[in-house]
Parts: structure tokens; C-alpha cells; sequence
């Protein structure tokens, strides 16, 4: 029988949980890309409100969440925590699952999160409208819905090659009102670039990001907005694993194991960070696990490094685990996780021997998605499912040892919008690919020099 944990709109978190308050060590400051200079707050204003820059360089343990964010909050928040208990039963295990379920926000992800919170902000300084890139479409969907939500415009670059496998979050974008155009695209000087060079371009997301950035910077009432990677964006999404706390509490059990996918970072980062905070301040023991993809990966065979966040070299230098900010991935159907970079807080936290962090076939993925799907009903998107695939690893070992662990996931998102993905791979046309070595090594060539 499926157990179920659920809040009261009264348990809804009322603050962030920023992990920078308890690290050991902070991670290094951002870099103006003209000075490589530690970027100030004036220097990210062309871009980002105040409020959000203040967050971003923020040490304070929590931070209030402004109570119309709230009241938007509660159309799906709190979310549901589960006992994933007939798909433990199918894998003739002894551990004990529970997965958290972002995907029943209006956007069927976790990205109305911080979403929401961002055009707030923007707002508040008299921002009209927003610009963004998206891979699969979640985040455009997301922050289209804010935008809609709060009386803004935006507009939306998305990765072309999911442009075009993902018609149905494309739809969505434009039911909430907002624009969507394929990258690389002629609208923008860094894209024109692009497909003077290569007139077939797939698109990325740092191109897509370059082109969002140009727009954003050319008006008065218009900035960018970014879904994951910084370290504002994933503050907003600690309300997954605050709630998950309460939660577990009420299932009287504690995870041994906390597992998400990562991209850049932002929907693992909002399940974990939290508890990684209890590791940090109360001696907890909980082993948190980053699942990639082997065709995008970052976090374990990329290098830690400061890269610029889009191909055009028009954001800040970040300090963290990159493929260089001139990779082009391979079309995967997990569109939300082919970022070349990883979030600095995250791969700061790896750095530090915080976070583990795996790699995981496409096939491998989409096997464990289904098998998940067919145990416990819900169709998980393919970046969740990368998830899925490392806990029904933990669950394999759980069976051979004999121990009964206790597992914690993040099921980010459904897969609703992904099914020409799972018809190829139940058709067996969907194949795996794992990044050639050889173009990390020539994408690390080009670095910035700092």
C-alpha cells in the first residue's frame, strides 16, 4: 500500500536555507570577465536585481521568503513526500525509498521555485520583462508561468535541438504567454556567430545563455534570469528538502542515502543542501550522491576551474567543475542536464569531500525510469530518471548485503512531455553515448587564464 507524507499549508517553509553559512571553507567569489577581478555587486546590477545579488554573495543561515512568493508557493507547495514501497517490493529489496515529488507544480517540475521568486524580485525594481534560456523547456515553462503570474514579459531562448523534441513545453511556454525562439537563432549577434560556423548547430545551453544575456543587456527594463548554477537559484529551491525534513520525521526514518540528478545543479541542491547542512552543524552521517549523465560529465570528468557561464564569454567567471564553456553536448533526451558547467556551491561541496557524484548511462537511465514507472505509476522525466538508475543501484547492494537502508531521491519533474524519448527507448532505438576524452581535453584548451 503507497504511504504518503504530506504538510499542512501551515508547515510551508517561511525561509531559505543558504548552506554558504555553514561551509568550512567559502567557494571563491565570482570574476568580472573583462577585469577577472572579483565581480562586485554593481557589477552583476546590468543583469540581476539588487535583491537577488544580495542573496547571491549572502552568508546569513536563512533567508525570508516574501509571503506573495508564498501565497504563489501554495498552488502546489507542500509538495508530497512518498514510500516508494511496491517498486521495493518488485526489486526484492530491504531498503526503504522515499522520493519526493516536485512534479506536481503547474510547470510539472521543481523550477517554479525559484521561478517565481525571481520575477518577484525583478519586479519589486521595476522590471518589465525577463529573458532566460531553457534545455528541455522546464525552466522556460516555469519562469513563463511566473512571468504570467506576476504581469511580465519574457522571453525564452530554447536549446533548438530540444526546441524540436519538446514541442509540448514549447506549447506551454507560449500558453503562459511568453515568446520562444530556437538557439541558435539570427535574432542575436553571439548567434549569428554560431551558425555562420555551423549552420546545423544542435544549440547548448551557453549559447542559448549568450543570446538570452545580449537581449537582457541591451534594455533598461529588461534582465536575465537563470534557472540553475547560481547560488541564488539554488537557495529558492531549499524548500524541497526543508519540507523533506518534516517528512522523513513523519515516516519516523532518516536517509542514509540522499540521491538527485544534476545539470547545474539547482533541483539536487534543493533536496540535499538541507541535509547536508544537518551533516554539517549536527554530525549527521547521510551520504548525498550527484547523478550525471556519462554523455555530460561534468562533475566527474571535467575539471574544477574558473569558465565563463555561456559560449560567448559574456557572464562572470565562475569557479567550478566545467567541459569548457565551448561545449556543444550531444542531443541526450535528459535536455535539463546538458550544461557544460556545474553550480559553484555544488562543485565546491564535491571539492570538499561533502558530495559524491556518479555517472550514468542514457539506457541506463531510461530502464530504471521505467521500471520505476511501472512499480509506482509515475512516468519520471529522463533527468530524473538518472536519479532512479543510482538508487536502484543502492537498492541492488541493499539486497546483496542484506541491510536495510534508508534511500532519499528527488523525483524533480514527470516525464508527460518526454514520451518520443521512451517510445525509443522501448523500441530499442535509443543509444548510449559516454563523451569522447579526447574533446574534453581539447575543450579544456581553451580555459580562461586566471
Amino acid at each position: 500500500m503507497a504511504t504518503k507524507y504530506l504538510l499542512s499549508e501551515e508547515q510551508l517553509p517561511n525561509v531559505w536555507y543558504n548552506l554558504m553559512a555553514d561551509l568550512p571553507t567559502p567557494p571563491p567569489a565570482p570574476l568580472h570577465p573583462a577585469t577577472l577581478q572579483p565581480a562586485g555587486p554593481d557589477d552583476l546590477a546590468p543583469l540581476f536585481p539588487m535583491g537577488l545579488i544580495m542573496q547571491e554573495v549572502s552568508t546569513e543561515r536563512f533567508i525570508e521568503i516574501p509571503e506573495e512568493v508564498r501565497d504563489i508557493y501554495r498552488l502546489w507547495r507542500p509538495t508530497p513526500l512518498l514510500r516508494a514501497a511496491r517498486w521495493e517490493k518488485a526489486l526484492g529489496t530491504p531498503a526503504k525509498i522515499f522520493y519526493k515529488y516536485e512534479g506536481v507544480s503547474p510547470a510539472g517540475s521543481h523550477k517554479p521555485n525559484t521561478a517565481v521568486a525571481q520575477a518577484w524580485y525583478n519586479k519589486q525594481e521595476g522590471v518589465t520583462r525577463l529573458t532566460t534560456e531553457t534545455g528541455a523547456g522546464q525552466w522556460g515553462s516555469a519562469l513563463a508561468l511566473a512571468c504570467q503570474l506576476l504581469g511580465m514579459q519574457c522571453l525564452v531562448y530554447m536549446v533548438k535541438v530540444s526546441y524540436f523534441q519538446k514541442p509540448y513545453r514549447r506549447s506551454m511556454i507560449r500558453v503562459w504567454g511568453a515568446e520562444v525562439i530556437p538557439s541558435p537563432s539570427d535574432t542575436t549577434t553571439a548567434g549569428r556567430a554560431i551558425l555562420a560556423a555551423d549552420p546545423d548547430s544542435p544549440g547548448s545551453l551557453g549559447i542559448a545563455i549568450s543570446e538570452a544575456v545580449e537581449v537582457a543587456a541591451q534594455r533598461d527594463d529588461t534582465h536575465y534570469s537563470l534557472g540553475s548554477v547560481l547560488n541564488h537559484v539554488l537557495l529558492h529551491q531549499t524548500v524541497i528538502g526543508q519540507e523533506a525534513l518534516l517528512q522523513m520525521e513523519q515516516a519516523d526514518a532518516y536517509p542514509d542515502y540522499v540521491v538527485g540528478c544534476v545539470g547545474g545543479g539547482s533541483n539536487f541542491a534543493g533536496i540535499s543542501f538541507p541535509f547536508l547542512g544537518e551533516n554539517l552543524t549536527k554530525g549527521k552521517k547521510t551520504r548525498i550522491i550527484a547523478v550525471e549523465p556519462a554523455a555530460c560529465p561534468t562533475m566527474t570528468r571535467g575539471v574544477y576551474a574558473f569558465d565563463y557561464g555561456d559560449t560567448a564569454k559574456l557572464t562572470p567567471l565562475l569557479k567550478m567543475e566545467t567541459l569548457g564553456h565551448d561545449f556543444i553536448p550531444p542531443g541526450i533526451h535528459a535536455g535539463g542536464l546538458r550544461y557544460h558547467g556545474m553550480a559553484p556551491l555544488v562543485s565546491h561541496a564535491h571539492q570538499l569531500g561533502l558530495i559524491d557524484a556518479q555517472a550514468v548511462l542514457q539506457t541506463e537511465a531510461f530502464s530504471a525510469g521505467v521500471s520505476f514507472a511501472r512499480s509506482e505509476g509515475i512516468i519520471p522525466a529522463p533527468e530524473s530518471s538518472h536519479a532512479i538508475a543510482m538508487v536502484r543501484q543502492l537498492a541492488e547492494e541493499c539486497k546483496q548485503s542484506g541491510e536495510a537502508k534508508t534511500i532519499l531521491f528527488n523525483l524533480s519533474g514527470h516525464g508527460h512531455f518526454d514520451m518520443a524519448a521512451y517510445d525509443q527507448y522501448l523500441d530499442g532505438k535509443l543509444e548510449d553515448y559516454a563523451y569522447p576524452e579526447e574533446k574534453i581535453r581539447e575543450a579544456m584548451k581553451n580555459l580562461p587564464v586566471v
